[in-house]
């Protein structure tokens, strides 16, 4: 409200405002909504329930979305395609809600949290016509929820619904990641990413994750194409809920579900049929990007991706971690891809550890404090061995790639449909049980919590 809740009191109805923001009043709010529903629609009902819905009970500015006519965009562009749609750029004219003005009797609108108005760049998630529509439609309540569900902005925002006026497909509008997605900053900056980031990172994502699956929801389709950021030295958003999921049993065999996704990041029980996805699944593709976000390298880029690989994924293949790795974090990662699946960490477990790693190297390396940090000592050895290794290679570059490696064409990391038959079942490779004991045994006496933990 342009006029400012004075002692949480609004100034419209002067009744006391409970559990909401100080500048949104949820019952007057509701009333300016509703007495609009006749002026605008989709096309669809279910749509329009959807998107009422969250305007009825929306208690925050953020927790509301919209139906937002096409032409309301501006400078449209395709910027990418995924296994299931496209995206595209635009300038959204109008903005996004934020309050109501009394005195003009409308919405307040802004282009950013500093309170600016003007056009806000925006991104248009478009499906294709093949997906069905009640994928979409379920698509986008999950996505709503994982933005408006805790107190932790964990996905990329969700400002409305609209159409392309000439294939009549409904697109989400998201907010707009200027940086994309994790994958290409890890190719264009890895070189520039210190121990300290990459730490952050990991606990970022970790908790991110956390919070999702505190919200019952698992992900199903996470790799770095998914892990979107306007900035990387800041924050992480996650993107693209559920298609993977959400698309129907096989036709030609019921018995067994489509899998959906990128082959080198599906947790083998999911792979091998032995398994539905479930959150164990997730922290499996964490574990895969993670070994990315330390070494620079997406999994397995010089073979195809294709059945003899989903075979040899099942009978315990991983990407090497390199062995001067800090051996703190080689274990973690080795958890997580365990292909037992009882045996590997939840998030919650994660962002505590690696939230302690974190705290641990920035209290090493800025307070003098914990110049004994195992997790510091690692790294240092970690950094004079990549520094002797620079100091040996006599070619100069200006490059930022991490290192120079080949593409194989069939190496696909966009989501798809894998149908496999017959995959084996999913087991550890020969030596991975007892590499993985004497590294827990090397560390059991470090924890999260200052008492006995066992990994």
């Amino acid at each position: 409200m342009s006029e400012k809740m004075s002692d949480e009191i609004c100034p419209e109805c002067n009744q006391k405002c409970t559990n909401t923001s100080w500048n949104w009043c949820k019952p007057c709010n509701s009333k300016h909504f509703q007495n609009n529903f006749n002026n605008w629609t989709s096309g669809n009902d279910r749509i329009d329930k959807f998107i009422q819905d969250t305007q009825l009970n929306a208690n925050r500015y953020y927790k509301v979305i919209e139906w937002i006519p096409y032409y309301r965009f501006k400078d449209v562009k395709q910027i990418g395609k995924g296994g299931f749609g496209t995206i595209h750029y635009a300038r959204w004219i109008d903005g996004y809600i934020h309050e109501w003005n009394i005195e003009n009797q409308q919405w307040k609108r802004q282009r950013n949290w500093k309170g600016e108005v003007g056009e806000v760049e925006v991104a248009l998630k478009k499906f294709d016509n093949f997906v069905d529509f009640n994928d979409v439609l379920n698509e986008m309540k999950i996505h709503f929820k994982s933005y408006t569900g805790s107190d932790v902005f964990t996905s990329i925002r969700f400002y409305g619904i609209t159409q392309d006026p000439e294939t009549h497909s409904y697109m989400m509008v998201l907010e707009y990641a200027s940086e994309g997605n994790l994958r290409e900053y890890l190719k264009i900056n890895f070189n520039n990413i210190n121990w300290e980031q990459k730490l952050l990172y990991l606990w970022s994502l970790s908790f991110n994750l956390m919070n999702i699956h505190e919200l019952d929801i698992v992900h199903q389709d996470f790799h770095p194409g998914n892990i979107l950021s306007s900035d990387f030295k800041d924050i992480m958003h996650i993107s693209d809920f559920g298609l993977s999921k959400l698309i129907e049993a096989n036709p030609n065999n019921p018995e067994k579900k489509n899998i959906v996704g990128v082959l080198p990041y599906i947790a083998p029980e999911v792979l091998s049929g032995d398994e539905e996805y479930t959150k164990a699944a997730d922290v499996y593709s964490f574990g895969i990007i993670a070994y990315e976000m330390i070494t620079g390298f997406p999994p397995y880029p010089d073979i195809p991706h294709d059945e003899d690989l989903a075979i040899k994924i099942c009978n315990g293949l991983r990407p090497k971690i390199p062995f001067h790795t800090p051996k703190l974090i080689t274990r973690v990662i080795m958890r997580c891809w365990d292909a037992r699946v009882t045996h590997r960490p939840t998030f919650k477990e994660l962002s505590d550890e690696l939230d302690k790693y974190w705290s641990d190297y920035n209290n090493y390396l800025r307070k003098g404090k914990n110049n004994d940090s195992e997790i510091g000592i690692q790294i240092k050895k970690a950094e004079e061995f990549s520094a002797n290794q620079e100091s040996t290679n006599t070619t100069t570059t200006t490059t930022t790639t991490p290192l120079n490696y080949q593409t194989h064409p069939q190496a696909i990391y966009t989501s798809r449909l894998l149908n496999y038959s017959k995959l084996p079942k999913p087991k550890n490779e020969q030596n991975f049980e007892r590499e993985l004991e004497e590294l827990t045994k090397s560390f059991s006496h470090i924890n999260t919590n200052d008492d006995i933990d066992e990994f």
